[in-house]
């Protein structure tokens, strides 16, 4: 007897139906195949499949059983086939009937039957939703990340045998209620206030506006001078997650298996700090089956690389076309996959190898040679993808003593949420979602300058050498300052304001 259980499959971040087709022949020696370009971990389902429906209560039939996963060149991994097999063994040896109607079917089994955790599960219901079908039977475990879909049943299951009782009508799960976003919005419990940074005010302003933009940002100081507090101060000041954006970072969660058991969707934006001794692979992703990196777990946050400079020259180089085109290409003999990977990029680092080059206080040990050896580990490229440049100089002892107070980063937030909000009301009909996703033409059809600001772009891109690329990002800074001001058009100071993140000469 033949039976079909649908499922799907995710490659990449996309999720694509799969058909899980069982026969069983009651005229031959008994026998288990899968076929369809299984993995190692779907070929270990047969006895993972066998356990859970002998202690199920089932019979497991001692026929020949033979499993394909459709479409048959599509390679599968994973081990979320375990309950479509299950089931479709149940349906073809006619313990069951076939009533699961227009649902996917999607999990993996322990050998007792229960139903554990299981990755990509919200691709999957996303694929449910825009492929029509009615409903999505999945581990009761991941239930929450399924239910933010809307349009969809999502019946959670706890095991093979609640799922048998229900299709056999005998005991009838009840379907997850649908979580709305606007009840998962958390409060961001942030390392450091900006209330606790004394002095560094120029440093202050500069990560208001990255957060406000979505703007790079390199701090550039000696040792103590508040490079690692400040970016551990981010978080408390970035905009909160849209419901498209935190869509995206979730799909991206669940298929790494990210997600914590029983969590439902990612709902701040993610901060990723590296050490700087990871490789290529762990910053980009890939891998023999490539997985993502920590630029895509980033994606839609932020990437803080601490003592920028000691990273392998090869890893940094890898963040040219991520930092310029916002996704990562990772090719492989098979296909190729593409992952996004919009961060904003902070790095932090010292500017010599002692760190105290320029210290009134400390002197630097480090010969000449040393230092611009130390200055060539970030190449050009590199410094011309970031938006804001800052030099901190050490933290004077009175501020550190003062009792003056600084704006709280709650304050803060206030204007960055603001200047915010004005981006996605300008940009609601196009891709974009803040300033820092502009490219050149972006800014040439939506960014009207006055003669005044023309004058003066082209006397600092004369005076300070620009690049093309430094000009547009001048004009996208400028343009965050601009609503960060709450003004409509950008005017001269924006854009001198802007031209003083640009990086010295010297760097």
């Amino acid at each position: 007897m033949l039976a079909k259980v649908l499922s799907g499959a995710t490659v990449g971040l996309e999720s694509i139906p799969v058909t899980v087709e069982v026969d069983i022949y009651n005229k031959s020696l008994p026998s288990f195949a899968i076929v369809g370009l299984p993995s190692k971990s779907i070929e270990e389902a047969k006895e993972r499949v066998r356990a859970a429906i002998k202690n199920s209560g089932a019979e497991f039939p001692p026929h020949r059983i033979t499993v394909n996963l459709a479409p048959a060149d599509l390679p599968k991994e994973g081990p979320s086939y375990d309950l479509p097999i299950a089931l479709g063994i149940l349906i073809a040896s006619g313990q069951l009937t076939n009533n699961i109607g227009n649902a996917l079917v999607f999990g993996e089994l322990s050998l007792d039957g229960t139903l554990r955790h299981t990755k990509g599960i919200l691709p999957i219901a996303l694929l449910a939703k825009e492929k029509g079908y009615k409903a999505l039977f999945i581990p009761e475990i991941n239930a929450k990340e399924a239910a933010v879909i809307a349009g969809i049943k999502v019946y959670p299951v706890p095991s093979l045998l609640t799922l048998f009782r229900h299709l056999m009508g005998t005991m009838l799960i009840n379907s997850f209620p649908h979580i709305s976003f606007s009840k998962l919005q958390e409060i961001i419990n942030a390392e450091f206030d900006l209330s606790d940074i004394k002095g560094q005010e120029q440093a202050k302003r500069a990560l208001e506006i990255s957060a406000a933009g979505g703007h790079n940002l390199h701090f550039k100081g000696v040792p103590g001078a508040g490079k690692t507090m400040l970016a551990r101060a981010l978080p408390g000041i970035l905009p909160d997650l849209t419901e498209g954006e935190a869509l995206e970072v979730t799909k991206i969660y669940s298929v790494t298996g990210n997600i914590p058991e029983g969590a439902s969707i990612i709902k701040i934006r993610p901060f990723r700090a590296p050490h700087h001794t990871t490789s290529r692979i762990g910053l980009i992703g890939g891998g023999a089956h490539p997985i993502p990196g920590e630029i895509s777990l980033a994606h839609r946050g932020v990437l803080f690389l601490d003592e920028f400079p000691e990273f392998p020259r090869h890893v940094l180089e890898s963040l040219r076309q991520p930092l310029e085109d916002g996704i990562v290409s990772i090719c492989r003999a098979a296909g190729t996959v593409v992952y996004p990977a919009k961060f904003v990029l902070i790095a932090a680092s010292n500017p010599c190898p002692c760190g105290y080059l320029g210290d009134p206080k400390k002197h630097c040990r480090c010969l000449p040679g040393q230092i611009n050896q130390y200055k060539k580990r970030i190449s050009g490229p590199i410094i011309d993808r970031i938006d804001l440049h800052v030099d901190l100089p050490p933290v004077r002892i009175e501020k550190l003593t003062g009792e003056g107070k600084s704006e709280s980063s709650k304050e803060v937030k206030k204007r960055v949420q603001s200047a915010r909000n004005l981006q996605t009301k300008r940009y609601k009909k196009t891709k974009l979602v803040c300033n820092g996703d502009l490219n050149a033409r972006d800014i040439k059809e939506l960014i009207d300058l006055s003669s005044e600001c023309l004058k003066l772009l082209r006397q600092a891109a004369a005076a300070m050498n620009l690049s093309a690329r430094s000009y547009y990002r001048t004009i996208k800074v400028a343009r965050t300052i601009t609503d960060l001001e709450k003004e409509k058009e950008i005017a001269v100071s924006h854009i001198a304001e802007a031209l003083q993140y640009r990086p010295r000469e010297e760097n």
